[in-house]
């Protein structure tokens, strides 16, 4: 478990207690050494939640300055609901599984009548994936890391004439557009910026560099290239 992940379940563990949670069942919670709740709670307590008690006696919220509960409208836990579950069923593996962690953790600290309308939603986007689809899903996972990592990709990429070719591009987006995905890159070859789609591409390696922040072929001037393109379409 992430340590982040613990200091929320502490926090959550203890809101709304009237006795002190004594370390030793945290510990048991959430699979940890007496002494990693030692340490995160003293790390909270420096950090300015208002957590007292001690080793062996337990610990309590200080009276009076509990931390109040996420407060969302009911159109928002929807909104939230209905963009989870469209992650899950059109992002990547790892994107997918991350938002669904995120919206446990809303539900955790939701008071009931909202935590019921949260469930009630009748928004959906099923998850009905075959090899072809894991396979995208995987994709999506490299190619987002790359972003992320700024790595240069080598692609084997198959255009919608059916023509091959293999490129070198420096990965800056990916962009959802509501039936396929696109990766908004600089490509060397061209000296341009290209989008390819995920399921388009054969082959990607990692090149085995990264590329910098260089004003011309960063994210700012794809996406100010990118308007000024759709502008002109309308």
């Amino acid at each position: 478990m992430r340590r982040a992940d613990r200091l929320f379940l502490i926090i959550n563990a203890l809101r709304g207690r009237r006795t002190a949670l004594p370390a030793r069942q945290l510990a048991s919670t959430l699979e940890v050494s007496l002494r990693t709740v030692y340490r995160d709670v003293a790390d909270l307590q420096l950090s300015g939640v208002p957590i007292e008690g001690e080793a062996g006696v337990g610990y309590l919220l200080r009276k009076g300055s509990d931390i109040p509960p996420l407060m969302f409208s009911a159109d928002e836990l929807e909104a939230l609901v209905a963009g989870t579950r469209f992650v899950r069923a059109f992002a990547g593996e790892r994107l997918a599984r991350e938002a669904q962690a995120a919206l446990i953790k809303i539900e955790a600290v939701l008071p009931s009548e909202l935590r019921e309308k949260a469930a009630q939603s009748r928004i959906f986007a099923p998850i009905w994936r075959d090899p072809f689809q894991n396979h995208i899903a995987t994709m999506l996972d490299r190619l987002h890391e790359a972003v992320l990592a700024r790595r240069v990709l080598c692609l084997e990429y198959c255009d919608a004439e059916g023509r091959s070719s293999t490129r070198e591009v420096e990965p800056l987006c990916l962009s959802f557009w509501g039936g396929a995905w696109t990766l908004g890159t600089w490509c060397r070859h061209r000296q341009a910026f290209r989008n390819f789609r995920p399921d388009r591409i054969a082959e990607c390696r990692d090149a085995g560099e990264t590329f910098p922040d260089l004003p011309g072929r960063n994210l700012e001037a794809y996406l100010e290239t990118m308007r000024g393109h759709y502008a002109g379409l309308e």
